[in-house]
């Protein structure tokens, strides 16, 4: 076992912790995630726990963290509030409001049962530390390191902690960057939920819009249409064909987001497997000539007629409909051929080769 320290300070510090035997790592002022991800290169051993060195984390209660490790787990979460919050240690704008509401919102997108998202004292092991490769260079790190330890199916705990009020005379970075800063950080925390999570936000209203739009669209294609004494004709059936490309959009980026950020080589495969090559190739031939087909009527007629749009009538519709299934095709083997390059191009996220020492 071993103490790292990454230090920025211009202070004594480094020559203290040296003193009491700790190793010092000497960086730029850059950013808590950075600081993190700068240690990554000089870290010993199998895990890691990690926290704020401000005194507000007691680093002499890591049996728990250590228990949990021996009985599996590759990433502990420490949690406030399941441990004990000291007077005066947590704002009650972060207590109260903050860190419940990103809590839940990350436990509402990936079912998880977090209580405490933003904890600074966390545990993980080297191996998962490294394939997560962590990007987020100031705050949002916390929400990053969650979203992708849920991605990668890590087993995961959650010990309580006990949370101490910073020292007499210290101020807090938060206090020190004015009362904007905790919005900020909320914030980017937010944006890291959504850069990392945003398949969530499309693969639900995708297939809503896409059954809202077929839902209009197959009835009309017997022709106009009154219901409660509205009618539904053409204009109803271009409206129901943007919703259903709209939500088709959405459901393709969603599946291209989960092989990028998929961390078990699973669900590549898995889409090759549901989007087989030859079989999407056909599919999209027969799907282009029956939109050609369906479509032909109403353009023979636009020329018959002298390139003048023909009355609205039920030609029109299936013409929608033809041109619906043209976008459809495409769009479905346009993504296959994307998710087939993602599996080339990405590198397989393969568990990292033990550490010396």
């Amino acid at each position: 076992m071993e103490i790292l320290i990454v230090d920025s300070s211009t202070d004594r510090t480094p020559e203290i912790a040296r003193d009491r035997g700790a190793r010092v790592l000497r960086t730029p002022k850059r950013g808590l995630g950075r600081a993190y991800i700068d240690a990554i290169p000089f870290v010993r051993g199998k895990f890691i726990i990690m926290g704020d060195a401000d005194c507000t984390y007691d680093f002499r209660q890591i049996a728990p963290f250590i228990e949990a490790f021996r009985k599996g787990a590759d990433f502990v979460m420490g949690s406030r509030f399941k441990g004990s919050i000291e007077d005066n240690a947590m704002p009650p704008l972060h207590r109260y409001f903050g860190t419940p509401l990103t809590t839940w919102i990350l436990n509402r997108m990936f079912a998880s049962r977090f209580s405490d998202i933003h904890c600074g004292m966390r545990g993980i092991s080297v191996d998962a530390l490294l394939r997560m490769d962590l990007r987020s260079q100031g705050w949002e790190y916390a929400s990053e390191m969650v979203l992708k330890s849920v991605h990668m199916e890590l087993p995961t705990t959650e010990v309580p902690i006990h949370f101490l009020k910073d020292p007499d005379g210290r101020l807090s970075h938060m206090k020190r960057r004015g009362w904007m800063e905790p919005w900020r950080a909320g914030w980017r925390n937010l944006q890291a939920m959504f850069v990392y999570g945003f398949d969530f936000f499309l693969i639900w209203p995708g297939f809503l819009l896409l059954a809202l739009g077929l839902i209009i669209m197959l009835p009309l294609l017997a022709g106009p249409m009154s219901i409660a004494g509205v009618r539904f004709s053409s204009n109803a059936m271009l409206f129901a064909m943007a919703l259903a490309v709209l939500g088709q959009s959405m459901l393709v980026s969603a599946a291209i987001g989960r092989v990028i950020f998929d961390y078990s080589g699973r669900v590549q495969p898995r889409f090759e497997r549901l989007l087989p090559y030859n079989a999407t190739i056909w599919g999209t031939v027969v799907a282009v000539l029956a939109g050609i087909l369906l479509a032909f009527p109403l353009f023979d007629s636009y020329v018959e007629s002298g390139y003048v749009l023909p009355e609205i009538g039920v030609e029109t519709n299936w013409a929608v409909f033809g041109l619906w299934l043209i976008t459809t095709a495409f769009q479905i083997f346009i993504s296959s051929l994307m998710i087939r390059a993602l599996g080339v191009m990405l590198p397989i996220k393969k568990p990292a080769p033990p550490l010396e020492g």
